[in-house]
């Protein structure tokens, strides 16, 4: 019977794990652990295999929320730090892989079903051609994934680091709002969950009002329920990520598709449907016939990134 691999996707407030054997994508063994709950990423994947038991795992690939191109990891949102070398050592591994969560999100694309895909538009996703991963969240990831003649190659970015370039009058004034607060004003200060409470206090102080909401949860519940403040900021959310969307789609050549991954957007999904997502996504002057053609999708499935992972074992291409 060949031993299972360990799987992993972590993030700041928690860490996701399964178990899979190798060269195949059935998870199993799904555990979500709180990452405050662990003083480190030893002690959590210790916890883990005791829970789930059975032989210990030869191989493993974790998907961590930071960068992982030097040995020595340092999560951005929780405290833990751990030399790759060492754990693989301490783990008794024959084979170790690190890998961004967005990298994670990109491989696991191919592996995802059907039914957690939510079509927005009418354009198509056309083989053989460069795929677009976008995430709003705590930020806004992005990464891009290119096929080959044996292995998907995925394309690490930092796209959300991009700058905002607003396409109307009120975007102006709204990019003069955040730029007093920021100075430099990315895409991802508004294209996140801290983007969606500021957007929503740029709207009330531009219309002259109160803000009535302060956190991301309390705006896009709000706007769910049709507070039209809250709706508003929502609406223009999902304006924004569409034009950005489209201007990533363009610069990758993304006609295999745009794939919107993240927990905000599945959990806001008939409010994108409605919104103008599409419209600002096509609307690009000249080159607007183009990205008419591109597919866009909301990804529901909760376990992208462990798929991810579990393409990235073998796959000749993560180093």
């Amino acid at each position: 019977m060949t031993r299972p691999a360990l799987v992993g996707d972590i993030g700041g407030t928690n860490a996701r794990f399964a178990l899979v054997t190798p060269g195949e994508y059935n998870l199993h063994d799904i555990k979500k652990l709180p990452t405050a709950d662990y003083s480190t990423l030893s002690e959590a994947v210790q916890a883990y295999l005791e829970m789930v038991g059975g032989e210990r795992p030869r191989e493993a690939c974790l998907a961590f929320a930071c960068p992982v191109h030097h040995d020595i990891i340092k999560m951005t949102n929780n405290p833990w730090t751990f030399s790759k070398s060492a754990f693989k050592e301490e783990m008794k591994l024959t084979n170790f892989k690190a890998i961004n969560d967005f990298t994670a999100q990109a491989l696991g694309l191919p592996h995802i079903e059907s039914g957690d895909l939510h079509k927005l538009g009418n354009g198509t996703s056309q083989d053989g051609c460069a795929r677009l991963v976008v995430g709003p969240g705590t930020g806004l990831g992005v990464a891009g994934l290119a096929p080959s003649q044996r292995f998907w190659i995925p394309l690490s970015a930092e796209g959300g680091h991009a700058s905002f370039a607003p396409t109307d009058d009120f975007e102006i004034e709204l990019f003069k709002w955040f730029r007093r607060r920021y100075n430099r004003v990315s895409v991802e200060r508004i294209l996140c969950g801290r983007g969606i409470a500021d957007l929503y206090e740029a709207h009330a102080e531009l219309e002259g009002t109160k803000p009535q909401f302060a956190t991301p949860a309390e705006v896009t519940t709000a706007a769910l329920a049709g507070d039209r403040l809250a709706l508003e900021t929502v609406m223009r959310f999902c304006k924004i990520l569409g034009d950005v969307t489209g201007d990533m789609a363009l610069t990758l050549g993304a006609r295999g598709g745009v794939y919107l991954c993240g927990g905000i957007l599945p959990r806001i999904l008939d409010l994108v449907v409605k919104s103008d997502y599409r419209q600002a996504f096509e609307n690009k002057g000249r080159m607007g016939a183009y990205t008419r053609e591109i597919a866009t999708w909301v990804v529901t499935a909760e376990w992208t990134g462990l798929l991810g992972a579990a393409e990235a074992l073998h796959n000749e291409e993560v180093a």
